[in-house]
């Protein structure tokens, strides 16, 4: 091999690694070149909050916080869906419950943190064979307090698709309880 060919090899695996770095950072600044899921920093102060669920009971109990970015909001409000890119972070906190002024039994969340849920959306599916992680026009993601820089899912449909199920026909997201998306 000349020293040519092996100098224009080496610029093409180069060049074959920035594209994909760049389209991965085009995608979303926590997804990397693999397809990595991170958990957003800051997303409680950086992002707007979509609306909260709450779950009395069971294993999911407690407030279920949904974040996305300002933007991914303003977009869905004027294409009535989110952007490649929009990225969903749900933070599941514990929650307790007290005798206020305003009622009885009223509930309440608290400091703990018991997981978060990170969903980037991507139409093309580009990491679809990267890593268990993508799929159905989304990247899948849990992460636990012990370690919240690791995706602990190692198969969104096994981990995760099933409690989008009935929501599938509105891109696996529950919409109703985002007032802000249609305010």
């Amino acid at each position: 091999m000349t020293a040519k060919a092996l100098a224009t090899g080496v610029c093409a695996a180069a060049a074959l690694g920035i594209a994909t770095a760049a389209v991965a950072q085009d995608l979303s600044p926590w997804v990397d070149s693999e397809g990595t899921i991170s958990l957003p920093d800051n997303f409680r102060t950086e992002m707007a909050h979509l609306g909260s669920w709450f779950v009395p009971e069971g294993d999911a109990s407690g407030f279920h916080n949904v974040y996305t970015e300002p933007e991914s909001v303003a977009s869905f409000r004027e294409n009535g869906v989110f952007p490649d890119g929009a990225v969903l972070v749900k933070e599941l906190r514990a929650h307790s419950t007290g005798d206020y002024t305003t009622g009885a039994g009223v509930s309440y969340e608290n400091e703990t943190i018991k997981q978060w849920f990170v969903m980037v959306k991507d139409s093309t599916d580009r990491f679809a064979d990267s890593n268990g992680s993508w799929g159905d026009g989304w990247g899948w993601a849990l992460f636990k307090t012990d370690d919240p820089s690791t995706n602990v899912s190692a198969d969104y449909k096994a981990d995760c698709l099933g409690c989008h199920v009935p929501a599938q026909d509105k891109d696996w997201i529950y919409t109703e309880a985002y007032p802000i998306l249609v305010e």
